[in-house]
């Protein structure tokens, strides 16, 4: 398995991505293909430029687990990753038309920001896993 480390800055969303989450589809697919029910959220990350292309690059070749839409949604690729060294978590790469390539959305059993104590414009460093 390889890695790729990414740092990337909190910010606040639109709650899209908890809109997302919540759907009982999604929930279910998280569950059969990553192992955990995942909190009804996401943790925002926006990626420096050259780690946002170092994850474009990436995106070419790995093989992501895939949350396949129903009709009206779009692809969601997933990748396993790790925080702070040890909290097991999954990066969400929306295949949404006009989803900025800089932004991760991450996911996890609990709610990061309050576990983590983060605030926006915190920097926080992932390991990505393909």
């Amino acid at each position: 398995m390889k890695t790729l480390c990414v740092k990337g800055s909190v910010f606040s969303g639109k709650a899209e991505g908890a809109k997302f989450i919540k759907l009982p589809w999604v929930k279910k697919q998280i569950k059969e293909k990553i192992g955990f029910d995942p909190y009804n959220g996401t943790l925002n990350l926006r990626l420096a430029n050259g780690d946002s292309l170092k994850l474009d690059k990436v995106l070419k070749t790995a093989k992501p687990i895939e949350i396949s839409p129903e009709t009206g949604y779009y692809l969601g690729k997933c990748f396993k990753a790790r925080m702070k060294r040890s909290i097991q978590c999954v990066a969400i790469i929306p295949q949404i038309p006009n989803h900025p390539k800089n932004v991760l959305e991450i996911i996890a059993p609990f709610n990061l920001r309050e576990k983590l104590h983060l605030r926006d414009n915190d920097t926080v460093e992932i390991v990505l896993e393909y």
